[in-house]
C-alpha cells in the first residue's frame, strides 16, 4: 500500500492482496474534497471503534476494510501511525484512515493546500 499526493489528487494505492482480501479498490480523491486532516497515533484502535466492517479484519493487528455503509475506509496496521482525512465528494466515502510511516509529513502537505 502506498499513499501518493499529486497537485490535484490524494491516492491510496493498494497491493493486490489488500484489494482481494479487503474487498476494496484503490482510493482516489480530489484534494479540494479533502478536509479535517490529522494524524492518528493508534489507527487500529480507531478502526475497531468504528462499527461493523466488511473486508479483512484482524483485531489489534490490521484492517483493510470499509464500514457497511461504505462511508469509511480503513487500511491500517498496528505500530504505524495513521493519516486520517474527511472526504466531501459525490460518492458514499466520507472518511479515510490509512497507516503510513509518512503520516506526519503527508498531513502537513494536505493541510497546506
Amino acid at each position: 500500500m502506498r499513499v501518493a499526493l499529486s497537485e490535484d489528487y490524494v491516492e491510496v494505492r493498494l497491493a493486490r492482496w489488500q484489494k482481494l482480501l479487503g474487498l476494496l479498490g484503490n482510493i482516489r480523491v480530489r484534494r479540494v474534497e479533502v478536509s479535517d486532516v490529522h494524524v492518528v497515533e493508534e489507527p487500529v484502535r480507531e478502526a475497531m471503534k468504528s462499527g461493523i466492517k466488511v473486508g479483512l479484519r484482524l483485531p489489534w493487528l490490521c484492517y483493510v476494510a470499509r464500514t457497511i455503509r461504505l462511508d469509511q475506509a480503513f487500511i491500517v496496521r498496528r505500530g504505524v501511525p495513521g493519516l486520517s482525512f474527511a472526504v466531501h465528494g459525490d460518492g458514499a466515502l466520507r472518511r479515510v484512515l490509512v497507516s503510513t510511516p509518512d503520516a506526519e509529513e503527508l498531513a502537513r502537505q494536505l493541510q497546506r493546500s
